[in-house]
C-alpha cells in the first residue's frame, strides 16, 4: 500500500496514542470512573469483570501514571479503598478520545 492512497496519509496520531489508557484492563477502569465521582475496588471490579489480581496491578499503573488517586481506609474494621479519576486523569482520557477519533477518521477517510 503506498502512503499516497487515500486515508493513509496523516496516522500521526497513532504515535501520540497514550498506552498507559489503551490496555484493554485500564481502558474499563478510566470509562468507569470518567462516569462517577469515586468508586470503590469491588465496585470496579464487577463494573469492569477483572479480578482482584488483575484489577489491583492496573490501578497502581494509572495511579504512577497520575491518572488516578487511590485513597485506603478502614470502614468498620474492613479495608475499604476509593478510587477517583484526577483532573490530569480526565484530561488524558480527553486526549485520548481524540486522538482515537483522528486516527479512525484517518483510516476510515472520512
Amino acid at each position: 500500500m503506498s502512503t499516497n492512497e487515500p486515508g493513509m496519509e496523516n496516522l500521526q496520531p497513532i504515535e501520540d496514542i497514550d498506552r498507559t489508557i489503551h490496555a484493554p484492563a485500564r481502558l474499563k477502569i478510566m470509562a468507569c470512573l470518567a462516569v462517577v465521582e469515586s468508586a470503590d475496588f469491588v465496585f470496579l471490579m464487577r463494573q469492569t469483570g477483572l479480578t482482584r489480581g488483575n484489577l489491583s496491578p492496573n490501578l497502581r499503573k494509572l495511579e504512577e501514571a497520575g491518572y488516578v488517586s487511590i485513597q485506603k481506609e478502614f470502614a468498620d474494621r474492613l479495608p475499604h479503598t476509593l478510587i477517583r479519576l484526577t483532573d490530569k486523569g480526565r484530561t488524558a482520557l480527553k486526549t485520548y478520545r481524540e486522538n482515537m477519533q483522528l486516527v479512525l477518521k484517518e483510516l476510515l477517510g472520512r
